[in-house]
């Protein structure tokens, strides 16, 4: 059962992954309110995915693991969604200013994601409170290992990093890319290389230590998870084609012939 459910992650991370950079980049080669529609008809996916949070909590077997886990990837993607076709950003969809140094640069930056930070958020305060109390919290982790991922893997390529694969970055995000420094790394590459492989270590030795086939599952789920998580902050610095993983997958993208609208990306 541990093979199976590393493998289930794995594959729950690559195809959720390529399932969303999908709906972007056929949005890209529609354009206008493509963007838009996306979030909208995504709504009842997001939808399935609370509902699977919040049934998970009380069921410690099997089922409710991996409806944990499931669910809160799906609320995750759809947040995802929102943020990558340039709905829910943050209040200034200009590039950063020319020259931007220290707390100018940093506020910029803020000013470009704010409205999506604040909803990862909200979201993993709807999760904290829909496990609250309940014997099954692999929800609740599999959104943490998430949010703390992407917290830091955003500061990473803002502080700076060697590889910065821009390739997918949608065109309502278009103006993030200015945000992002490629460089040597900083102090915030190591603290969390060190954060994350304590969290996989934490989760293998639970794992270990696990007294039931459902513990054992869902130890197993957020150990490779958070695995996931320190591999894409090594892909940051090492030369490996990781955009593969995806590429084939997904249609060529096409320049529309509308104008643009001034939104722009993020990451």
């Amino acid at each position: 059962m541990i093979g199976t459910a590393i493998v289930l992650a794995m594959l729950a991370w690559w195809f959720f992954t390529g399932a969303i950079l999908l709906v972007i980049r056929m949005a890209d080669r529609r354009g206008g309110d493509a963007y838009r529609r996306a979030v909208v008809l995504s709504v009842p996916i997001l939808a399935l995915g609370v509902a699977a949070v919040m049934l998970s909590g009380p069921q410690t077997g099997l089922g409710g693991v991996y409806a944990g886990f499931l669910g809160a990837l799906v609320v995750w993607g759809w947040i995802e969604i929102a943020f990558l076709t340039g709905v829910i950003t943050g209040p200034e969809p200009r590039p950063c200013p020319p020259g931007a140094q220290g707390r100018a640069r940093f506020w910029a930056a803020w000013q470009a994601l704010a409205h999506h930070e604040v909803l990862l958020l909200t979201g993993f305060l709807g999760v904290i409170v829909a496990v609250h109390g309940q014997p099954n919290t692999v929800a609740l982790w599999t959104y943490a290992i998430l949010f703390c991922a992407r917290i830091s893997a955003k500061l990473n390529l803002f502080f700076g990093v060697p590889r910065i694969n821009l390739e997918f970055i949608p065109r309502p995000l278009e103006h993030l890319k200015s945000h992002l420094r490629r460089g040597p790394v900083t102090m915030a590459f190591p603290v969390a290389i060190t954060a994350l492989s304590f969290a996989v270590a934490c989760f293998v030795e639970r794992l270990i230590g696990a007294e039931t086939l459902a513990q054992t599952v869902g130890f197993a789920l957020l150990a490779t998870l958070a695995g996931l998580a320190l591999l894409e902050h090594w892909l940051m610095v090492l030369p490996l084609p990781d955009a593969r993983l995806w590429r084939w997958m997904l249609p060529d993208s096409e320049p529309t012939n509308e104008p643009k609208t001034g939104r722009s990306h993020g990451l």
